[in-house]
C-alpha cells in the first residue's frame, strides 16, 4: 500500500527526529525505551548512543534485522496480531515510548499501558493538511486537530505542537508527555521538566 500507516522510507537509518532529540533529556539515565514502528532503527540508535536500553517493534523483516544492531528488535504486525510484549499476563512497561511517522489508533491504549509511572511519551506523526503536500494523504493516517492531546489526556503534557514544517514539507502533530499518578499528583512536589535540553546539562 503506497499510502500505508507505516511508510518504511520514513523510518530509515537517517538522523533522529528533532522532536525526539529535543525531549530525550526527560528520560532518566539508563531508561528502558520502546520504539513502536522502529523501522531501521534511527531512534533506537539515538537512544542507545545516549546510554538507554532500547526495544524496537516493526513488521518489516529487513528493518528489524537492521534495527537489531541497536537493541532488542521484535518482528511483529501489531495491526493484525496480539501485542507481543506481555510479561506475566501484563503489558510490559517502559520508561519511555517513542512513536514517529506512524499512526494506528487502536494502539493508543496499549501505548498508555506500556508507560511506567513517570514514563515519557514522545510521539510525532502526520496530521490533517498533509494531504495538500504529499503522502500519507488518507484521512485514517492523519491526526485530527488536537487528537494526540485527547488520546493521551491522562498524561501530564510537557509540550504539544500541531502545524506545518518546511523541510521536507509536511503537516505534523507531536507531543511530549509524562505519566503521573493522578491520585497523588496534587500532593507531589512539581517535577522540573526542563523545556530546553540546554537547561538540563
Amino acid at each position: 500500500m503506497p499510502d500505508a500507516a507505516l511508510n518504511t522510507r520514513t523510518h530509515d537509518a537517517g538522523p533522529a527526529s528533532d522532536w525526539v532529540r529535543r525531549w530525550t533529556h526527560l528520560l532518566p539515565n539508563g531508561a528502558a525505551v520502546l520504539d513502536v514502528a522502529c523501522g531501521y532503527g534511527r531512534h533506537m540508535k539515538w537512544f542507545a548512543q545516549n546510554g538507554h536500553s532500547v526495544t524496537g517493534l516493526d513488521r518489516s523483516v529487513s528493518a528489524i534485522e537492521a534495527a537489531g544492531a541497536f537493541g532488542q528488535s521484535v518482528l511483529a504486525d501489531v495491526e493484525s496480531k496480539p501485542w507481543p510484549l506481555i510479561e506475566n499476563g501484563q503489558v510490559r512497561q517502559f520508561d519511555a515510548v517513542v512513536v514517529t511517522n506512524y499512526l494506528w489508533r487502536p494502539l493508543f491504549p496499549i501505548i498508555l499501558q506500556s508507560l511506567s509511572l513517570g514514563g515519557v511519551l514522545i510521539y510525532e506523526t502526520f496530521a490533517q493538511g498533509n494531504e495538500t503536500v504529499g503522502k500519507p494523504s488518507r484521512p485514517e493516517f492523519l491526526l485530527q486537530p488536537g487528537e494526540l492531546l485527547q488520546a493521551f489526556k491522562e498524561l501530564h503534557v510537557i509540550a504539544f505542537e500541531d502545524g506545518f514544517l518546511e523541510n521536507p514539507p509536511r503537516f505534523v502533530q507531536r507531543i511530549a508527555a509524562v505519566r503521573i499518578n493522578p491520585q497523588t499528583a496534587l500532593d507531589q512536589v512539581p517535577q522540573h521538566h526542563a523545556l530546553d535540553m540546554r537547561q538540563s546539562r
